[in-house]
């Protein structure tokens, strides 16, 4: 549900006739946010909202909480404008957002998915959008954001169009970078759209990096990247190697997903026990020449209207109210870790699911013959 969904709830129903527990699960606590840093924030044009997961109190473990924060923006050059300025503006844009998170003693930080360029896939022209990718680990977006990371001691996962230096391929990944600004990783997204305007395979393949998860000294994470949200057992996979946040950085338009938005990274985290960040852009972003859908409808210099409207949720399906559908915004939160142990233990689902059955199941439907188990 978006921001405006919320408000519209808010006002129609007095706050003690309405059961907020069905849309949000338990109510969450606020995150204080000084009046000077949100003068700042208003000052540069973005919201920052913050919330606090809480996991019950045990007699052997100390509380693990950690601070995220998840950026959305739209693009601020016009995409005719010459690629370097595109991206220095957005580096421009960002960097005083990161400065608010720091402020608010981020741990884990992450961006949109290919948060330095317009999301040009739609186009099917090779530049000059390929202009925009860049070396996932000497790259001058991973160089902007280790100076943060490592002074502000913050893990930072920056969603980037890759060019592989010894292959000039071309992949759609997530770079991590540690709170020393290292470069730890990275992952290339799995799964890719063929749907409409969003056939990216134009541009890159599924990737080769499986599931990984990323020991880092603020929790174990994984990125799954935009339409991966799509695929259960890609959430599953991240869950079995013991994520226990993972952020969905993506880009995605109104008529398409909208209404699947609040539903996708929600129920993942309860049937997996882990934190969920879905993170998307904001804003319409138009382009020079015309393109068309391969749908019979005319052509068009864009594709619909990028609505924010990022979130993040608990293992127990608690979950924090919506960023604006429209403008640029931080969202921050203080999650509990031994939450995710404590809903595993209370559902069981670990316990009850039946892996070795699936694993039998699924090799037999990848088979060139395979027959569903259909009875007439």
């Amino acid at each position: 549900m978006s921001d405006e969904g919320e408000s519209i709830l808010n006002n129609q129903y007095p706050e003690d006739d309405l059961d907020k527990a069905v849309l949000f699960g338990k109510q969450l606590k606020t995150l204080k946010v000084s009046e000077p840093l949100q003068e700042y924030a208003e000052t540069n044009d973005f919201d920052i909202h913050g919330y606090v997961f809480e996991a019950k109190e045990e007699q052997l473990r100390e509380p693990r909480v950690v601070r995220v924060g998840v950026i959305q923006n739209s693009i601020v050059a016009d995409t005719s404008q010459p690629v370097v300025e595109q991206r220095d503006a957005i580096h421009q844009v960002i960097g005083k957002i990161i400065h608010a998170a720091a402020d608010l003693k981020v741990n884990v930080l992450c961006l949109q998915e290919a948060w330095t360029m317009p999301f040009a896939f739609c186009t099917r022209e090779r530049l000059p959008w390929l202009e925009f990718a860049e070396s996932a680990e000497f790259g001058p977006s991973t160089r902007f954001l280790q100076k943060f990371a490592k002074e502000f001691n913050m893990v930072i996962i920056s969603p980037i169009l890759e060019r592989e230096e010894n292959t000039d391929l071309i992949w759609n990944t997530a770079v991590v970078i540690d709170n020393y600004g290292q470069v730890k990783g990275k992952h290339r997204k799995n799964h890719i759209p063929r749907v409409g305007d969003f056939n990216e395979s134009t541009y890159y393949m599924e990737g080769n990096t499986g599931h990984p998860v990323f020991k880092t000294e603020f929790g174990n994470i994984a990125v799954n990247i935009c339409y991966g949200r799509h695929h259960p057992l890609n959430w599953l996979m991240f869950g079995l190697n013991g994520a226990e946040i993972v952020f969905n950085p993506s880009a995605t338009v109104g008529a398409l997903s909208e209404p699947l938005w609040s539903l996708e990274a929600r129920t993942a985290a309860i049937a997996n026990h882990y934190y969920t960040c879905a993170i998307n852009r904001v804003g319409t972003e138009t382009f020079p020449n015309e393109f068309t859908s391969g749908d019979g409808q005319p052509a068009h210099n864009n594709f619909g209207h990028f609505y924010g409207s990022s979130y993040i949720t608990g293992p127990d399906g608690s979950r924090t109210p919506s960023l604006s559908r429209t403008r640029n915004g931080l969202l921050v939160a203080d999650l509990d870790l031994n939450m995710c142990r404590q809903v595993r233990d209370s559902w069981g689902f670990r316990m009850t699911m039946r892996l070795e059955d699936y694993a039998k199941e699924l090799t037999r439907a990848a088979s060139p013959d395979f027959k569903p188990q259909l009875i007439n």
